[in-house]
């Protein structure tokens, strides 16, 4: 990828608006699960069927991340991202508006192409505005807007659901997008263009063992914790009897957790290298779905989260930053995959988890979310290991 550093003062007001529409976008994939017990019970249909609409919008955002990458590369990102967030509003308003599952359900779909072309986007183009010295900072730093969107926005949105309403939670979406929209055409410069990929570059991404071995590592990564997390609002209320402050609370709590590990990740990721923080961050979300069984209480779930949500978007920060380094001139392709990669692991977590729930309850959500952080776990130390034995052939 081929580097056009922008100025200091430009390249902030750059991050900044992309964060806020990563922000926007983390909103618009949570706002699902945020608002998922008054959504079911609005339109009449069962918690698992309610979470399928985690998947499908996840597995279009999987589909549509390399497809849509591979045909919108050559447009100016200024114009492709302020597009893509409006798409994003006019989507989430129409789903607002839905007047019953089935209606819904395709236009939570179409809507999510949104976040399939926006997360990557937005990191291939503030990689190549920065310097390369700080590319792995910049990238980790605009996707801080996902935690935000965790601290702010999911408890948000499970307490206007709870309190006014699910479509409300989804009209506060399309406000965000709205903004963001604005914002990024106002903040970006034109002329912001990461080279094209050929189509014989992306069959070298494609085929390449190590580069797919990383990709992998955050599809598994995805899983394991959207196994659990998709669920996790009706199990705060009908396993812990929490409450609709309560479960805000708790939604808080883990983003809370989320922005400050990812905020140190921002700080540390050029001295500690991204590869080593995958895997701690890895081993963090391990240890708090192995104690997830110990948060029989809210105060004592309080407490049991942390070390899986210190992780949660510190992970994905780190992928994304490990790819670009690992391969810059790959970096489009590569930052596409991994978006594609980030909802293949929700869909499969989400519909797996729901099969889950509908046989077992949610007793045996957390073995499972285990049992996928610990393969991406094992996967991320091979391709680590296989990367420093031969660097050179990336």
């Amino acid at each position: 990828m081929s580097a056009s550093p922008s100025s200091p003062p430009a390249l902030a007001s750059a991050q900044n608006a992309l964060r806020f529409g990563n922000f926007a976008i983390g909103c618009g994939v949570m706002v699902v699960g945020g608002s998922l017990n008054d959504l079911v019970g609005s339109l009449q249909v069962s918690v698992a069927l309610g979470g399928q609409l985690i998947s499908v919008g996840a597995v279009f955002m999987c589909i549509g991340a390399p497809l849509l990458a591979a045909l919108l590369s050559g447009r100016d990102r200024r114009w492709l991202l302020q597009m893509t967030l409006a798409w994003y509003a006019t989507g989430h308003l129409l789903c607002a508006l839905a007047p019953d599952y089935a209606t819904l359900l395709p236009l939570r779909a179409l809507t999510m192409l949104g976040a399939a072309v926006f997360t990557p986007q937005a990191a291939a183009a503030i990689g190549w505005m920065a310097p390369p010295e700080q590319r792995g900072r910049a990238i980790t730093s605009v996707f801080l807007g996902w935690s935000l969107a965790s601290v702010l926005g999911m408890p948000l949105h499970s307490y206007i659901g709870e309190a006014f309403g699910w479509r409300w939670a989804f009209g506060l979406v399309a406000l965000l997008a709205g903004l963001g929209a604005l914002w990024v055409g106002r903040a970006l410069p034109e002329g912001v263009k990461p080279p094209a990929l050929s189509l014989s570059r992306w069959a070298e991404v494609l085929t390449h063992p190590v580069l797919m071995a990383i990709v992998l590592v955050t599809a598994l990564a995805g899983a394991g914790q959207f196994t659990l997390f998709s669920y996790v609002a009706p199990y705060y209320r009908q396993v812990l009897g929490a409450g609709a402050l309560e479960i805000s609370l708790l939604f808080m709590a883990f983003g809370a957790w989320g922005l400050a590990g990812n905020l140190l990740l921002s700080r540390r990721i050029d001295r500690i290298g991204p590869a080593r923080a995958v895997r701690l961050f890895l081993a963090g979300i391990a240890v708090g779905q192995l104690l997830w069984p110990l948060g029989q209480s809210v105060m004592l779930m309080l407490i049991v989260m942390v070390p899986w949500a210190f992780g949660t978007f510190a992970t994905n920060s780190a992928q994304q930053a490990r790819l670009g380094a690992a391969a810059p001139a790959l970096a489009p392709a590569l930052l596409a995959l991994n978006t594609s990669a980030i909802y293949l692991g929700q869909a499969i977590g989400a519909a797996s988890g729901g099969v889950i729930v509908d046989l077992q309850g949610f007793g045996a959500l957390h073995g499972v979310s285990l049992g996928w952080t610990l393969l991406a776990i094992a996967l991320s130390i091979w391709a680590e290991r296989r990367l420093r034995r031969d660097p050179d052939h990336v």
